[in-house]
């Protein structure tokens, strides 16, 4: 009989075990859902506070329709393309933005200063969501390949969650202009 009510208490400790490792998981799928979707509303941020410096006129033409087409394909990319056009506006924002003392002489007119802060936080805030995105994402990953979680499915048929890889520095000068 006390082997009966030790069973069951094993099985009783492994099933509240279980529930809460599965509740965990899920409310770690839906946290990632959220901060993906922060991630995606900051790169819109960035690829907005672009479109509005380039089309500013404060910059030569060139530059602007550089910066303006970079800004343009990373709001139009799809999911697959989403992450290489967010790479390439960043390298044109640093080939354009990586030098303080041109980004100094912008900052002289009072329009372009805050175009350039709005654009070096948003740069920032981009930088930061997609770093808090892919902590959220690899501790989901570490709950998600113990061996209990694995064996018994606790993961149900969400997909593996990825990080997102893709190059988002902010540019030298527009760090500089924060300072």
């Amino acid at each position: 009989m006390e082997l009966l009510f030790v069973i069951i208490a094993v099985l009783a400790v492994l099933g509240v075990y279980l529930s809460w490792t599965a509740g965990r998981l899920d409310r770690r799928h839906a946290r990632i859902d959220a901060a993906r979707a922060v991630l995606d509303a900051e790169y819109l941020r960035r690829s907005g506070a672009v479109l509005e410096l380039a089309s500013s006129g404060l910059m030569d033409p060139a530059t602007s329709v550089i910066l303006a087409d970079a800004a343009s394909r990373a709001r139009t990319a799809g999911d697959d393309e989403r992450d290489q056009a967010e790479s390439d506006l960043t390298a044109v924002l640093t080939a354009v933005m990586d030098d303080p003392d041109d980004v100094s002489e912008l900052r002289a007119d009072a329009d372009a200063a805050t175009a350039l802060d709005e654009l070096a936080m948003a740069c920032q805030r981009a930088a930061h969501a997609r770093r808090f995105h892919n902590e959220l994402v690899r501790g989901a990953v570490r709950l998600r390949r113990k061996a209990l979680v694995r064996w018994l499915r606790l993961a149900g048929y969400a997909p593996m969650p990825e990080t997102v890889e893709l190059d988002d520095r902010v540019p030298k000068g527009l760090d500089a202009t924060r300072e």
